[in-house]
């Protein structure tokens, strides 16, 4: 036996449901300019922990420099705070910030 939703396309059912949805906080991964560390170790390490192209860590890098912060990444908090520690590890000074909408 069928119910009137197995053959009609057009069948809404009498009570509503309720979804459930939840909103990713999207944070950035922010590189700060310092007069420290050299070019090919900001580019090092930003091949090493984020897993950019060497052609994308150059460019962040010289953003990083001519602007004096870059966010290199995005992403939620739990994936970018082992690269942030990783990167601030390497005494490049690195912090989290959240996306404001």
């Amino acid at each position: 036996m069928f119910t009137k939703a197995a053959y009609d396309p057009f069948y809404k059912p009498e009570e509503d449901l309720d979804v459930l949805t939840e909103e990713a906080m999207s944070y950035n991964l922010i590189v700060w300019n310092d007069d420290v560390n050299s070019f090919d170790w900001v580019i090092e390490t930003l091949i090493d922990v984020c897993g950019h192209s060497a052609e994308q860590a150059e460019q962040c890098a010289m953003i990083i420099h001519t602007k004096g912060k870059y966010a290199v990444n995005s992403g939620s908090y739990e994936e970018l705070k082992p690269q942030c520690d990783a990167i601030n590890e390497r005494k490049i000074n690195a912090t989290i910030e959240e996306l404001v909408s």
